[in-house]
């Protein structure tokens, strides 16, 4: 079997009886084997989420199997997608002056750690320029002020554009986006902030928190909307650090945590095993085989 014939299905709906079969019973008439499912019903919210991932028979292709799930999807009204499992997410990487996730992403990019295609760096310096275009990849320098926000933005979704980009990563950009580039792009911008936040806002925030004696400094990465670092989290962790540990050191371990949460928080996203659930989202884990089976089929 050919990674060609490696499928993923996902789909969100109301939650109601008969969704599993109504799925599985149509993957099984259609030839196709499931490798792998994961499922959530919230009672909370009435919401129900699924994934599966699944190898079909030669000839059977995505656009075959989209169009003739479209009936299985109508009586549920179910939000859905299905494409291959093993497409390169096309990315758009934002960055300021503080490279180190930048960097962290072109690495792992590169040696396949994590299947994405960057089709552009934008960066609102020129700090990272000759790093990006010393591997192939578009940089633009779009400058934001308060004067011209609304023609940098449009320049940034014309990059969008041309390249097709499916996801932006602000990978810490320092630019505040506007309501109605964060509504237009719902879902498809991730950001990285430290753990900190709202105890610890402003400048230089790692020294803030050694000053406060912090034992634990963290990260999180989330889906951006118009409220400031509050949207949906997709992925957290917290590094512990001590007394005798200095306001550097608060910075440096706090850079690695960023970029190791950043690049978890992509790697779901683009594995499409992240679902918006209201203001939180649902997250199911990696496939068997961890990070390496979903990278290499």
């Amino acid at each position: 079997m050919t990674s060609a014939s490696n499928y993923v299905l996902t789909v969100a709906c109301a939650s109601t009886r008969g969704i599993v079969a109504a799925i599985s019973g149509f993957l099984a008439d259609k030839g196709c084997n499931i490798t792998d499912s994961a499922q959530f019903d919230d009672r909370e919210t009435g919401r129900f989420f699924m994934r599966v991932t699944f190898t079909s028979e030669e000839g059977v292709t995505a656009q075959t199997l989209r169009s003739e799930f479209e009936a299985v999807a109508k009586p549920f009204a179910m939000d859905w997608t299905l494409g291959a499992a093993h497409e390169k997410t096309k990315v758009i990487i934002m960055v300021s002056r503080f490279g180190h996730c930048l960097n962290d992403l072109l690495y792992r990019s590169r040696i396949g750690a994590l299947p994405i295609e960057i089709v552009a760096v934008i960066s609102n310096h020129m700090d990272y320029q000759k790093v990006v275009v010393n591997q192939d990849i578009p940089y633009y320098c779009i400058k934001v002020t308060k004067e011209n926000k609304p023609q940098a933005e449009a320049q940034l979704l014309q990059v969008v554009e041309d390249s097709g980009a499916e996801l932006i990563v602000l990978a810490r950009y320092m630019q505040v986006l506007s309501d109605a580039l964060c509504k237009k792009m719902s879902g498809r911008i991730i950001n990285i902030h430290h753990s900190f936040l709202p105890s610890f806002k402003g400048a230089n925030p790692y020294k803030q928190a050694y000053e406060r004696g912090v034992k634990l400094i963290g990260a999180t990465s989330h889906y951006v909307t118009a409220d400031l670092d509050e949207g949906p989290i997709i992925e957290q962790d917290i590094i512990r650090v001590t007394h005798a540990q200095s306001a550097d050191d608060y910075v440096s371990l706090g850079r690695d945590v960023e970029a190791q949460v950043l690049a978890r928080a992509i790697h779901a996203h683009i594995h499409h095993r992240v679902f918006m659930n209201g203001n939180k989202t649902v997250v199911f884990p990696p496939s068997p085989g961890s990070y390496a089976s979903e990278r290499m089929g």
